[in-house]
């Protein structure tokens, strides 16, 4: 009996994710990125958690130490510079290019597809078809939406599904380790950095180097800033030196020089100099509006939407790599019964409440942030006061809180 056939649209690390997990049940998959150029050197860097390193050891992946930055410390340095607070952790810092390698890796070159971008899809009780910009057709037995959050595979099933703005956005910066100068990475390289100016939270790790090196002296110091931004200085921001006005996703080359200037002025003013030195010295900072989404549904008869497809979290969890392994885990189990039918209905009787609890859960992080942009008679208590004890709690029960959403899941899925 042939293997069954699943076509995978988006090669981003959902759809990689995707892929090697459906391969190790025996699905034939081909993976379709509709960029014309390999990805491997973009994203910047990413935290693990126990469950991602379980899903990549189970499709054969040893992701050890020696592929990340692994962490003891972090500490929190006040606008002077000064440590208030020290204490242990435990973190391994990758990169996105380093696990996009290493999912890359096991496909066969024919299973990859470049420059393949999705026209509409087409399915009866026989198969899926997915029809390309290119004229070219696809035929499957299964079709896996991991095309990230501005999902056209979404866009044809849930149309009216839209991205909701938290109201603040996220100033991300990376230099390479030899850029630092010595004093500064002798004091903090090593350290998970936090920062906290009024309404703001600024976070710096290491992370592998820019082609994902991780031996001292050749890695990257990774920064994540969030400024809360109401929506007319976000048009501002995304609007070019043409005038030209980009939606919420302006490209990094065509921000322009006076917002890169003013942003690291204000580095200067709100942070410590030792991480607003490295932000300075980063040769074009950039920034990511900040959304959250959630589809009321993730299974349209052979079509599944996976990761950022399927549901968008703000980005505090650290797990938005971890939530599409998951995803694509129990997809893979669910795909493999011979009903695929009832195994996708399973899927998203468990992946939808999922989805929701780590949506809610990511609200609730960031919801001192949103709360900014509210006049503070408007504020509860805890959007009012937000401090390092506050911080430090949701950074270290991550990964418990991530394991009570996947459990509380499970057990609604189990539901009669």
């Amino acid at each position: 009996m042939p293997a069954r056939r699943a076509l995978v649209v988006g090669g981003s690390l959902g759809g990689l994710l995707a892929a090697n997990l459906l391969r190790s049940k025996g699905w034939d998959v081909t993976v379709f990125e509709r960029n014309a150029e390999d990805l491997t050197g973009r994203g910047a860097g990413l935290s693990t958690h126990p469950q991602l390193l379980d899903i990549l050891h189970r499709i054969g992946i040893d992701f050890d130490e020696s592929m990340g930055v692994k962490l003891d410390r972090f500490i929190c340095l006040d606008a002077s510079g000064r440590v208030y607070r020290e204490e242990k952790t435990s973190r391994l810092m990758t990169s996105w290019g380093r696990l996009y390698r290493a999912l890359r890796a096991p496909l066969p070159a024919e299973s990859y597809r470049l420059a393949m971008a999705l026209a509409k899809i087409e399915q009866d009780a026989a198969g899926v078809t997915a029809i390309f910009a290119t004229g070219e057709r696809f035929e499957g037995d299964l079709l896996v939406a991991a095309d990230g959050v501005r999902s056209t595979v979404r866009e044809q099933f849930l149309g009216d599904v839209e991205l909701h703005y938290a109201g603040y956005v996220a100033w991300r910066a990376m230099l390479d380790e030899s850029e630092i100068p010595p004093a500064i990475r002798q004091e903090i390289f090593e350290r998970y950095v936090f920062c906290l100016p009024e309404g703001e939270l600024f976070l710096a790790y290491p992370v592998p180097g820019r082609n994902n090196e991780t031996r001292a002296g050749e890695r990257a110091y990774n920064i994540v800033w969030y400024r809360p931004t109401d929506p007319k200085t976000l048009a501002d921001l995304c609007t070019d030196a043409t005038g030209k006005y980009h939606g919420s996703a302006i490209p990094p080359p065509l921000i322009r020089p006076d917002v890169t200037a003013a942003i690291k002025a204000t580095a200067r003013e709100l942070v410590a100099p030792q991480v607003a030195e490295i932000f300075v010295r980063t040769p074009q900072p950039f920034f990511q509006p900040i959304f959250d989404m959630e589809s009321p549904r993730t299974v349209f008869g052979r079509v599944v939407l996976v990761g950022d497809a399927a549901f968008v979290a703000r980005p505090h969890v650290g797990a938005g790599v971890t939530k599409a392994a998951l995803e694509s885990a129990s997809l893979a189990e669910a795909a493999s019964t011979r009903d695929l039918a009832a195994g996708l209905l399973r899927f998203e009787q468990e992946q939808v409440p999922f989805g929701r609890g780590l949506v809610a859960l990511a609200r609730q992080e960031g919801a001192y942030l949103s709360a900014q942009l509210k006049p503070r008679e408007q504020r509860t208590a805890a959007e009012l006061k937000w401090d390092v004890d506050h911080v430090l709690l949701a950074h270290n029960s991550r990964t418990e809180r991530l394991r009570e959403v996947l459990h509380a899941a499970r057990s609604a899925a189990a539901q009669p």
